[in-house]
């Protein structure tokens, strides 16, 4: 073995050891309670959170290795407790590749709670609506993506104890949970439309070219986020559902064509879409409880 496989099969091993680290750490911290799905709240969607009963909220700074959000809107915070009588873990936050972090890093919280034993992997997030039909305010279910982020979580030597090799990704995203969103959006009032999300690595917002690009291959919202935790959940055997909130038109197809995107505006439009996000989730978990 050379030293450049050796090296990277010696940072493989560290990073499971990291993970298994923080892994001991928030079992410790819950004692007997064995969260079995998982929800992350995007930008802005934090107030989902206070739908938790009996919560026990853990300083994502205080986790062993975990790294630390810089994005607005991204609290960093774990809460342990039920919803709708099913034991869950919150991750209020997540860390983006547009931070500077490895894309090691950006899924280490995807690692550790299938380490942990998650089943279910839920999460949220802001994107920009490509698809004409679509506004702030609306909701897409995340039916398949695209990841144009040019980097991928699964890159490097292969790690056995948490995923093969070569994962498929057909079923990345669960017809099982979207048949559930879909049903429990319509119970509950809120319009929902399956979609394609695509993800670029931003931190810039995209270009009306490439929101052009990106509508001929067939993506209906798009973001900076969730791609490589999915890539990382679906290796990791969990069964994902994406909820993804449209914050603003995506550059290039609002009215004008010239409106300005700002981080503002998409914090704004997530503040006023978290109660119906928050609903759609706690129903969700309540139908897979059930199920």
């Amino acid at each position: 073995m050379s030293d450049a496989n050796g090296g990277s099969v010696e940072k493989a091993s560290g990073c499971f050891e990291k993970v298994m680290e923080a892994v001991r750490y928030l079992k410790a911290e819950a004692g007997s309670f064995k969260p079995r799905t998982a929800v992350v709240l995007g930008s802005g969607l934090g107030k989902a959170a206070g739908e938790v009963a009996g919560p026990k909220v853990i300083e994502a700074k205080n986790i062993p290795h975990w790294p630390h959000s810089t994005a607005p809107g991204h609290a960093g915070q774990v809460i342990l407790g039920e919803i709708a009588g099913r034991s869950v873990i919150l991750l209020k936050g997540r860390v983006h590749y547009y931070e500077g972090y490895d894309m090691e890093d950006v899924v280490f919280s995807t690692r550790v709670l299938g380490m942990l034993g998650v089943e279910q992997y839920i999460a949220t997030n802001a994107s920009g609506g490509i698809g004409e039909s679509l506004d702030a305010g609306d909701i897409v279910l995340v039916e398949d993506h695209i990841n144009h982020m040019g980097a991928n979580p699964l890159r490097g030597p292969t790690e056995p104890r948490w995923n093969e090799r070569f994962p498929d990704m057909t079923r990345a995203y669960s017809p099982r949970l979207l048949e559930f969103c879909e049903s429990e959006a319509s119970r509950l009032g809120i319009s929902a439309s399956r979609g394609v999300y695509i993800a670029f690595s931003g931190p810039s917002y995209e270009t009306p070219a490439e929101i052009r690009m990106a509508r001929l291959m067939g993506a209906s919202v798009v973001g900076m986020s969730t791609v490589p935790e999915i890539i990382a959940a679906n290796a990791m055997g969990m069964e994902n559902a994406v909820i993804s909130c449209v914050a603003n038109k995506a550059a290039g197809t609002g009215a004008s064509g010239n409106e300005k995107l700002t981080e503002e505006g998409v914090l704004a439009a997530m503040e006023a879409a978290a109660a119906r996000v928050g609903a759609l989730v706690c129903a969700l978990i309540r139908r897979i409880e059930e199920s």
